[in-house]
C-alpha cells in the first residue's frame, strides 16, 4: 500500500463525493451496483491515500463500467483478464492502492484461470466480486454462479450445472482473506472495504448484488426485512456468531463436523456455547463451513470471514530485487551491457 498519509492538518480531507466523477451514471435504475459504488466511495474517503494513489481496474460487464464513475485512475480492460492487468500494475508500482471490480462471469468464467492465480501468488490488491448470479451486460445468460436449474436465455430448461462457490475457489487456491456482502448493506460494505485495504495480500470480497432486470430478488430470503435477520449472521472476529429478530439464534459445532443452528434458552443451550468467529487462524477449516453456509438450512455469513497475516508477493518480489542487487556486480545497464566478453565494431 502506499505510505502517503492524509492526516497532516495541511492536507483537506477527502469525502466521497471527492471520488465521484463527472460521468453519467449507465447502470440500470434499482441496479445493486450503485450500492457498491457508494460504499467503495465512503471506504475510500475513510482511508488515508491521495486521490492519485489508487487505481481502479476492471474487466467487462455491468460491474466493469465502475472506472468510469470513479475519480481515480483506472483502466477497463478487456474481459476476464482484470486479474493480470491489476497484478501488473501493482508489480510494477507497490505504492499504487490497486482495486480490481469484476462480475462472476468475468471474474470465474472467462476469467477464472486469472482470478486463482491472483489468490494463489496473494498479490497486494482488493478484488471486489459482484455476484449477481448473471449475466447483465450480455442480457440474461446462466453465469458459473448460477444455481442448478436456473430457466434463462441460455438454459431454456434449467441449467444443468453445479455452480461455484466464490468463497471455496478462493481458499482453494489460498486465499488468505475472504469477506462477503450485501449491495444493499452500505455500512457493512464499506467497513469491508476497508479491512480489506488494511490486508497484505490479495482480498477477495464478495458482494451479493441484485440485478433488476434478468435475476430479480436472487438474493431475496436475506435481504427481506421480514427475513433477512433470521437468514444472515454477520460476523466478526472475537466475538459469537448469534444472530436472528430476536437475536436468540447461534452457530456450535456438531459431532459429525458439521455446523449446527441452536436457539439460545433451549435445550440448556447458553450464549457461551456460541462458537465465537476467529478471522485470523491459518486452518481453513472453520471458513470453509461458515463461508459455505446457504439459507435456508443456515444463515448466509456476512463480514470478514477470513483475515490471516501473510507476506504478499509485490512484497518479496521487491525484497528478491534488493537482496540480488546487494550480492550482484552488476548495478546498472551501463554494468549489464560491458558485463562479459564485449565487441567493438568499427
Amino acid at each position: 500500500m502506499a505510505d502517503t498519509v492524509l492526516n497532516s492538518p495541511n492536507i483537506k480531507k477527502l469525502s466521497a463525493k471527492d471520488f465521484r466523477s463527472d460521468q453519467e451514471n449507465r447502470w440500470c435504475p434499482g441496479c445493486g451496483d450503485h450500492g457498491i459504488l457508494n460504499s467503495v466511495q465512503k471506504a475510500m474517503a475513510d482511508m488515508d491515500f491521495k486521490k492519485e494513489d489508487y487505481a481502479v481496474i476492471s474487466g467487462i460487464g455491468c460491474s466493469s463500467r465502475f472506472p468510469y464513475y470513479m475519480d481515480t485512475y483506472g483502466f477497463h480492460t478487456i474481459h476476464g483478464r482484470a486479474a493480470a492487468i491489476a497484478s501488473g500494475a501493482k508489480c510494477a508500482n507497490p505504492d499504487l492502492e490497486v482495486i480490481q471490480v469484476s462480475g462472476d462471469g468475468d471474474a470465474l468464467a472467462i476469467g477464472g484461470n486469472h482470478f486463482i492465480h491472483a489468490v494463489r501468488r496473494n498479490i497486494d490488491m482488493t478484488i471486489l466480486l459482484f455476484n449477481n448470479e448473471i449475466y447483465g451486460l450480455t442480457k440474461g445468460q446462466y453465469s458459473p454462479t448460477s444455481n442448478h436449474g436456473m430457466v434463462t436465455k441460455t438454459s431454456p430448461f434449467g441449467t444443468i450445472e453445479e455452480p461455484f462457490k466464490p468463497s471455496q475457489l478462493a481458499m482453494g487456491a489460498g486465499s488468505k482473506f475472504y469477506a462477503r456482502s450485501l449491495d444493499t448493506n452500505i455500512k457493512l460494505t464499506t467497513e469491508i472495504v476497508k479491512a480489506a485495504s488494511d490486508h497484505k495480500g490479495t482480498s477477495i470480497v464478495e458482494v451479493l448484488q441484485n440485478c433488476v432486470i434478468y435475476n430479480d430478488g436472487a438474493h431475496s430470503i436475506i435481504t427481506d426485512k421480514a427475513t433477512k435477520e433470521d437468514y444472515t449472521v454477520i460476523i466478526e472476529h472475537g466475538k459469537p456468531m448469534i444472530f436472528g429478530k430476536e437475536k436468540n439464534k447461534g452457530l456450535i459445532m456438531g459431532g459429525n463436523g458439521k455446523l449446527v443452528v441452536v436457539t439460545i434458552g433451549e435445550h440448556g443451550i447458553t450464549e457461551e456455547d456460541v462458537l465465537v468467529h476467529d478471522a485470523h487462524t491459518e486452518d481453513p477449516h472453520m471458513h470453509w463451513l461458515l463461508s459455505s453456509m446457504m439459507a435456508p438450512e443456515y444463515p448466509v455469513a456476512l463480514g470478514v470471514i477470513r483475515d490471516v497475516d501473510s507476506t504478499s508477493y509485490d512484497e518479496k518480489m521487491v525484497q528478491q530485487i534488493e537482496d540480488i542487487k546487494a550480492i550482484s556486480s552488476i548495478k546498472s545497464m551501463d554494468d549489464l551491457l560491458n558485463s562479459g566478453d564485449t565487441w567493438v565494431v568499427e
